[in-house]
């Protein structure tokens, strides 16, 4: 059995007499050796005080009841047990379970019995404000608690944290905070000042937990003060601030790999990918923050950064853990180094996490260095391997069919698309990339089908109703009843996602199809608006053009060739348009 899970104040629970007793007896009750008396109906008060007076049934009665989730029946048991034992352990944990059930008068009954038998305690300080707290006496509270601070130890802080975060409402607990966190009490030590700034901040108090935390910056200089500063200037919307704070707070502890972390974030969401690269560079490095700074980088597409990355890199003697060597062969191919990046990825050990996705990307840098059967058997044993394992295994035969289909092999990678579904039928990823790949090879009826079959078995979901609307519309003619239909589809994937760019393209070129260029054009502009997409790019250009608005169609498709200068339906409508 396990002990309840109740704020404590000597940390984890120590080995107690009654934990053992109750052990023994619960072996002792498990085994038949204890039984309950069995008493006739008339006797039941007799048996009442019974099993009121038996300590080792009120503590297994206790201990079931916490197991069955009910607190308040525990803290009943356990107190009626602390009555009867000598144990202070058992009146503290009746009284911190009292606590729990916010039970004050009971609490207050196990408060008294724990302190007879072990007075003095610290945690008895806190339990008195806590129970003052809940009977809405703060005064007394104030009392008690400030008695645990009164030599600002880090102990009795976290002490009067627990009350006041227990307060029924957390306004008071911050009033009574704020009466408590004077200089003298919060000490020399930078921890306190920090966490009660905290404490403030979780108690809703944002102005106290701010003059707190400058204070603590003026008083510390310290990169901990200066990054909590900074959180709080971005909890009040003041990112200008929080990014010189964040820079304050590196330069007072460049080592700090979290604090690096974290202004580089700020950084990149300001859209400053390279400055964060280059702070995460300017410190001590590990594998989490040579793949942050790659992966600012290739948001950047700063390829020089990237290829001095990779030579710093792999200029460092090993040994190299597993997700080094898989970042080293990533970026490799990332710089078109290919044969290095196999060579990495092929040092990855096959007990790594990474083993996998290091032995699929080297299928994939198999089959750009040319060697496509080699990258096939590689595959195909990588389908072997995953039996039993259906993600994996819909993965490979995806990864196969990919192979093929670039290569032109459509026919084959058909083959390799029923062999997946004989061996994974209904698989919605499956089902949705063999769709996918019979549209841009001109069979949208095969395509439709497996769409139609995905919304069968997931009706409610948003990606497969827009792609098979959208086919349908794509490949209607003016006035097919299948455009309907398209509509209808497409309005249910927007009632789920109303946000999602490439839905109100969708619906937008269901409209289009329709005729309706009224009703088109702001569902493109919206869709181009939230996401500069090559493909929404080529939607509304059609649009625009047809709309007689040539200049604006052609600025957008010059745009959308920014984005993806090789998308498909871009290309080919700007081939068909304006030639």
């Amino acid at each position: 059995m396990h002990s309840v899970r109740v704020p404590n104040s000597r940390g984890a629970s120590a080995r107690v007499p009654w934990r053992a007793f109750l052990a023994a007896a619960l072996a002792a009750l498990l085994a038949g050796c204890v039984t309950m008396p069995q008493q006739p109906a008339a006797d039941a008060d007799t048996a009442a005080t019974a099993y009121s007076s038996d300590a080792m049934l009120q503590l297994l009665a206790g201990q079931f009841a916490l197991q069955a989730g009910d607190v308040g029946s525990a803290a009943t048991h356990f107190t009626r047990a602390a009555a009867l034992l000598p144990d202070p352990a058992v009146a503290e944990e009746a009284t911190r379970l009292a606590v729990a059930a916010r039970d004050w008068a009971l609490a207050r009954s196990a408060l008294e019995r724990w302190t007879a038998l072990a007075p003095g305690q610290p945690g008895q300080a806190q339990v008195r404000g806590w129970i003052a707290l809940g009977e809405g006496r703060p005064a007394e509270a104030e009392s008690d608690l400030a008695a645990l601070v009164a030599d600002g130890s880090e102990a009795g802080w976290r002490l009067v944290a627990q009350a006041l975060i227990g307060a029924s409402e957390p306004a008071i607990g911050a009033e009574l905070l704020g009466r408590l966190a004077t200089p003298e009490r919060l000490g020399s030590r930078e921890a306190n000042w920090i966490a009660v700034s905290q404490l403030a901040f979780r108690l809703d108090d944002k102005a106290l937990a701010e003059r707190l935390a400058t204070t603590a910056r003026k008083r510390f200089a310290s990169g901990a003060t200066y990054a909590w500063s900074a959180r709080i200037a971005l909890d009040r919307g003041d990112r200008k601030a929080a990014l010189a704070l964040y820079a304050d707070a590196v330069r007072h502890d460049p080592a700090n790999l979290r604090l690096r972390g974290a202004y580089a974030a700020l950084l990149a969401e300001n859209g400053d990918d390279r400055g964060a690269a280059r702070i995460l560079a300017a410190g001590p490095q590990d594998d989490a923050t040579l793949a942050a700074r790659a992966a600012y980088l290739a948001r950047a597409d700063d390829s020089g950064a990237l290829a001095a990355l990779y030579r710093e890199m792999a200029a460092e003697p090993g040994p190299r853990s597993g997700r080094r060597l898989y970042l080293l062969g990533q970026l490799a191919e990332m710089l078109e180094k290919r044969q290095q990046a196999l060579d990495w990825y092929r040092d990855v050990p096959a007990d790594d996490e990474r083993a996998i996705d290091a032995r699929t990307r080297s299928i994939v840098v198999l089959d750009q260095l040319g060697r496509t059967d080699e990258a096939l058997r590689g595959v195909r044993q990588l389908q072997q391997d995953a039996v039993g394992e259906r993600d994996r295994l819909a993965g490979a035969y995806l990864l196969e069919a990919e192979i093929l289909g670039r290569h032109g092999r459509i026919a084959e990678a058909r083959q390799t698309y029923a062999r997946a579904l004989e061996a994974l039928p209904d698989d919605g990823t499956l089902l949705y990339a063999r769709a996918l790949m019979e549209v841009e090879h001109g069979d949208p009826a095969a395509g439709q089908r497996d769409l139609r079959r995905l919304v069968e078995l997931r009706p409610d979901d948003a990606e497969a109703l827009n792609a098979l609307g959208y086919t349908l519309a794509d490949h209607a003619r003016p006035g097919d009843p299948a455009l309907a239909e398209a509509r209808d589809l497409v309005a249910r994937a927007l009632e789920l996602k109303p946000d999602e760019p490439a839905i109100m393209d969708s619906m937008g070129w269901v409209h289009y199809r329709m005729g309706r260029l009224d009703a088109a054009l702001p569902l493109l502009r919206a869709a181009w608006a939230k996401q500069h997409d090559a493909e929404i790019a080529a939607h509304l250009g059609e649009v625009l053009w047809a709309s007689g608005e040539h200049a604006e169609a052609r600025r957008i498709w010059q745009e959308g060739l920014r984005e993806d200068k090789e998308n498909k339906v871009l290309c080919e409508t700007m081939r068909r348009l304006a030639p």
